[in-house]
């Protein structure tokens, strides 16, 4: 009895015939449109995250721990309370 049911050499393939490949998918999901939904997730996910820091911006915790310490614009985000407003 032979070891192998598959012969030892390449079969014939003709080069005028279908040029047949098998995508390499899970689930019905392939490299290409896995790629694609996550680009497109990343996207959505960077604007709403930009919306939301802005969005509550105003909430001091925010702003102190977070808009202040950008580099270029952290200043513009420093709220001093002038001394003829404060009733102490």
């Amino acid at each position: 009895m032979s070891s192998s049911v598959f012969p030892k050499y390449p079969t014939y393939r003709s080069p005028y015939g279908p040029k047949y490949t098998v995508p390499l998918n899970y689930r019905g999901w392939t490299v290409q449109s896995a790629a694609r939904l996550g680009a497109t997730l990343g996207a959505f996910g960077g604007v709403a995250g930009f919306f939301a820091l802005f969005f509550f911006g105003e909430v001091p915790r925010v702003r102190q721990d977070i808009l202040q310490k950008v580099p270029v614009i952290g200043s513009y985000f420093v709220r001093e309370i002038p001394a003829s407003d404060n009733p102490f």
